[in-house]
């Protein structure tokens, strides 16, 4: 089972790294394929979309026939997206592309979650989870620098077939090496319209959708953008600059589990950490021209507070009835997948409409809209009754 669960956390780190690496690709797929930032937003946008509707089949695989096969299935379809994507020639099949990887991707983080759920202690869910996402979030640094250095000695092309490759093989060691865990016997099986009735869990959903968007929109794809059109910054920069903030993402992952056994707290925990990430966010609308160390700090300290989805999940988690475990999760994560895809198809039309100079302009628009989605969430949220396993 530890092996195939290291199989879940590779493909992970796959998913993050698909979901972040059109910023530092931004560059090349405009010189060589014609795609503005709307086309690359509405790339990305597909990717959240299309992950966020799997949620609901891939809830119910994996309370019917278990995380091994539904997760090596789809990854498979995930290798022929990135198959397609490296023999793109026009915006419009990298979009189809981003679509077939969100497909492969969708099954993988709550195929983690599952087996934690279902295999170990309720009291380590919350640390698990966000392990899981604090080693998956190696995916956004090797989507940096790294991404960069490898386009620059394979052609982005060649480096998007060895990530064809790798998603494939990903998909058969978890078939060789991942174990399900036994199933919940019951009466009632339960649909997801049970957990849409659960209103302790609103609050809940509400946060899902309004927490994780920002940071993903930011670091996934805006970061590129922003850096090239206010900054005038080469592919190497944008590398060292999403890089720098992936790391603090990780980081942060990995801080929110320890931080709720001290505090003895989700809600608290969670709503302190996203105003630390509204306060990071408000900056960068302050002072959009800053640069250097004062635009970077602000992005690190968001990547660093803006990562408590899992623990988002967490508190969902322990209202779930075991037996709609696999459908609560994933329901849970369609909420926070979902709205990423919506916020960067309204922040591609808003970078697209709105004139230039100045240069920071559509920035401006897209940091204020993620303000006012995350104030939201946050005064919701507050309403939300706090509970710890």
């Amino acid at each position: 089972m530890k092996t195939g669960i290291a199989c879940l956390f590779a493909g992970y780190v796959l998913s993050q790294f698909y979901r972040a690496f059109l910023a530092v690709l931004s560059p090349v797929l405009a010189s060589d394929l014609g795609t503005t930032a709307e086309d690359l937003a509405d790339a990305s946008g597909l990717w959240f979309i299309v992950f966020a509707a799997m949620q609901v089949p891939v809830g119910a695989a994996l309370d019917r026939i278990g995380p091994r096969r539904t997760a090596a299935a789809l990854l498979l379809v995930g290798a022929v997206g990135a198959a397609v994507f490296a023999t793109a020639t026009a915006p419009l099949q990298i979009k189809i592309a981003m679509a077939l990887i969100g497909v492969g991707c969708s099954p993988v983080l709550m195929s983690g979650y599952y087996i934690f759920a279902r295999s170990y202690s309720p009291a380590v869910f919350g640390t698990l989870a966000g392990a899981m996402v604090g080693v998956g979030n190696l995916g956004n640094i090797g989507s940096s620098l790294p991404l960069s250095l490898a386009v620059e000695v394979f052609g982005w092309r060649g480096t998007v077939w060895g990530l064809a490759v790798l998603t494939a093989a990903i998909a058969g060691l978890v078939v060789a090496f991942l174990r399900d865990p036994p199933r919940v016997q019951v009466q009632a099986d339960g649909s997801l319209f049970d957990l849409l009735a659960m209103r302790s869990l609103w609050p809940v959903f509400v946060m899902m959708a309004l927490c994780y968007a920002p940071v993903a929109a930011l670091r996934g794809l805006w970061v590129g953008p922003y850096y090239t059109d206010v900054f005038g910054a080469t592919a190497d920069e944008i590398g060292q600059v999403t890089l720098m903030m992936g790391m603090a993402m990780v980081l942060g992952s990995f801080a929110y589990g320890p931080l709720e056994r001290l505090l003895g707290t989700r809600k608290w925990l969670v709503l302190g950490g996203n105003l630390i990430a509204l306060a990071a966010l408000i900056g960068l609308w302050l002072w959009p021209l800053a640069g250097g160390w004062v635009t970077l700090g602000l992005l690190i300290l968001f990547g660093f507070a803006g990562t408590s989805f899992p623990m988002v999940i967490a508190h969902g988690r322990a209202f779930l009835p075991a037996h709609l475990t696999g459908r609560g999760v994933t329901l849970l994560n369609l909420f926070g997948i979902g709205s990423v895809g919506l916020a960067q198809f309204a922040t591609g039309r808003l970078s697209g409409r709105i004139a230039q100079p100045p240069a920071e302009a559509p920035y401006l628009a897209i940091f204020l809209f993620f303000i006012i989605a995350l104030a939201i969430g946050l005064a919701i949220y507050a309403l939300s009754e706090d509970r710890t396993d």
